[in-house]
């Protein structure tokens, strides 16, 4: 693959093989452990921009970062207010952000419904309004989304010329349309489209789980890099395979994660979001299905360690 660093506004990155925003998943611990693994950049989960504007503990408690966090800190804010994001770009609680992703593809009905996430696919001048609004902030600012919300209304190119008007200073593309959700083939197409409708950077983003796949969805498409979701999930180490970045130690890494993500978020919440990690890093070794049963039975975070020490990653 060829690696590169994108130039977004006055920052560089690493790389152009970033890790996308995944709701309820990329938290600081795991941001952490993608970037040292090779990721040339990493977004929070998504965060409710009304969810800031109100001061809501449980939403500022997701935009946590670590005090070795010397990247480029980038996170991902929805809603469909202009004013809301504008006013969330502008807290206290982004002021350690550089750069603002607004969420313009997620799939979900709960976000959908309330007009956010995709919804804006089906309201551009709504969508045009909230990043113009967003970028008034001062804040560098990028935008993901879906090629349309069906097969009948595709519409990358023409969107991302509107987040290029509107101001936004790079784009990821998800080469799906919303009805889809996360089945189905990467429409390479659609994100080339958008590709050569812009001047901005483009990130491709669907359907990366291993370096071919990387490599394909970076030829076929002509972006200028792509962006791991689930893939990264299963395989953060994947990373290394993409970047060429030597591998470390895989287990040093988990325990590391684990007592990070205990750190910052307690006992319980560790426990229960470890017990998930660790089942998405042992899918496909051998008795893996008994290893992740038993690892469900686990109540608290130094059971999970001794798995962890028992197994082979």
């Amino acid at each position: 693959m060829n690696l590169k660093t994108i130039k977004i506004g006055n920052l560089h990155t690493k790389n152009n093989v970033f890790l996308a925003p995944l709701a309820g998943y990329t938290n600081a611990p795991f941001r952490r452990l993608c970037r040292q693994n090779g990721a040339g950049l990493a977004f929070t989960e998504m965060v409710s921009a009304k969810g800031l504007c109100y001061k809501s503990e449980k939403t500022e408690a997701l935009l946590a970062v670590l005090p070795d966090d010397d990247g480029i800190r980038a996170c991902q804010l929805f809603g469909a207010e202009p004013s809301f994001m504008r006013r969330a770009c502008e807290s206290e609680a982004l002021a350690p952000f550089q750069l603002v992703d607004i969420n313009m593809g997620c799939p979900m009905p709960k976000i959908y419904k309330n007009g956010e996430g995709s919804a804006l696919l089906g309201d551009m001048p709504l969508a045009q309004k909230i990043i113009s609004e967003c970028k008034k902030s001062g804040k560098l600012i990028s935008v993901k989304f879906r090629i349309g919300l069906d097969g009948d209304n595709l519409i990358a190119a023409e969107f991302a010329k509107m987040c290029e008007g509107a101001g936004a200073d790079l784009i990821t593309v998800h080469g799906r349309t919303r009805d889809k959700i996360y089945a189905g083939e990467v429409n390479f197409g659609q994100i080339a489209a958008a590709k050569n409708a812009v001047k901005i950077p483009v990130i491709a983003n669907g359907g990366v789980f291993s370096g071919q796949d990387a490599q394909t969805l970076l030829v076929r498409t002509g972006a200028d890099g792509i962006s791991l979701a689930r893939g990264a999930l299963y395989n953060p180490w994947l990373f290394c395979d993409i970047t060429k970045t030597p591998v470390r130690d895989k287990r040093a890494d988990v325990k590391a994660q684990l007592r990070a993500t205990q750190k910052l978020y307690g006992e319980r919440f560790a426990c229960v979001f470890m017990r998930k990690m660790l089942s998405f890093y042992l899918k496909g070794q051998k008795n893996s299905a008994a290893l992740r049963a038993t690892l469900m039975q686990c109540a608290d975070c130094t059971q999970i360690l001794q798995i962890l020490d028992a197994v082979s990653l």
